[in-house]
């Protein structure tokens, strides 16, 4: 099939979605991200995707907002999560994962929670929790890295299930890893002041696939950043990369290679999980196709 077909018939599949995520609810998290536009560039959240299908939340922790998720209710998993990239200043800190405690009742305490055993019902029912990652053969795929974030509370921010999608353990530990490396080495090395990045999944185009019946698993991943001052004497190689870059990865090694080509001559552990870079324009496109939205992920496509 040819990739403007497949884009063109995961389109429809994912129309046939929207009509199952809930409505909004009211409090910390809203109808918009107007408590955390510092996370988006120009202040201005990504355009073109419908507010009604999702659910804005501001990432919130000891009292300080950390990095913005649009969250998918019914799927129980990001969209996206968007954050402003730093240079961590110290080690990954060990684990404790969290939850969003206003998506299982809106007037509840705004700060993400630790989970504790037993598990409200409120809290399953409205999200993804610990037991569904469990003997589920995926991985806890951060968007907003741990290691793109500078201080230990913005690290321990990330580790909340609203900010993780099932990602295949050759993905996260192989080249998507290697892709967040890399985009943190580009700012370290030619952004001069602050770097916005957006990163999140794509849904099958046949419609979703879940482990234990309740979280949906992306077939890929994809990420674009907007760097809008850096250094002017950039190396001719390099200027494609700037200001804005993006890059989609395999999720599934059995996917087809439509959107991303297979590269057989890297490791077994790694092959199929292959990460293709390219343009702002290009993702937005991909997008477009599969979500069925215009979407716009920077302001003045960070000019």
């Amino acid at each position: 099939m040819s990739q403007r077909k497949m884009l063109q018939s995961s389109s429809g599949a994912l129309l046939l979605l929207l009509p199952w995520f809930g409505g909004l609810v009211l409090g910390e998290i809203s109808s918009n991200f107007s408590q955390c536009l510092d996370f988006f560039y120009q202040r201005s959240p990504p355009q073109g995707i419908s507010a009604a299908g999702y659910q804005p939340i501001c990432q919130r922790y000891k009292n300080q907002y950390h990095f913005a998720s649009l969250y998918h209710r019914q799927q129980r998993a990001p969209l996206y999560s968007a954050y402003v990239l730093s240079a961590a200043d110290g080690k990954r800190p060990k684990p404790v994962w969290m939850y969003e405690p206003q998506l299982s009742f809106s007037r509840a305490d705004p700060q993400m929670k630790v989970f504790v055993d037993p598990v409200d019902q409120n809290v399953i029912d409205s999200q993804a929790v610990l037991q569904d990652y469990k003997n589920s053969n995926f991985t806890k795929g951060h968007l907003n890295p741990s290691m793109h974030q500078k201080t230990k509370e913005n690290r321990k921010a990330t580790f909340t299930l609203t900010n993780i999608v099932p990602q295949q353990a050759g993905s996260n530990n192989g080249p998507w890893n290697q892709l967040e490396e890399d985009v943190l080495n580009k700012y370290k090395t030619f952004c001069n002041a602050s770097m916005y990045v957006i990163t999140g999944g794509l849904p099958y185009e046949s419609g979703p696939r879940w482990i234990k019946n309740r979280v949906s698993v992306p077939e890929y991943m994809w990420s674009a950043y907007c760097c809008p001052s850096y250094n002017v004497s950039l190396p001719q190689f390099m200027r494609p990369f700037f200001p804005t870059y993006a890059a989609v990865g395999r999720n599934d090694r059995n996917s087809g290679e439509e959107i991303v080509p297979v590269n057989t001559k890297v490791s077994r552990a790694s092959r199929g999980y292959d990460v293709r870079k390219m343009s702002l324009e290009t993702l937005e496109d991909i997008l477009k196709q599969r979500l069925g939205m215009s979407v716009s992920l920077f302001h003045g496509q960070c000019q």
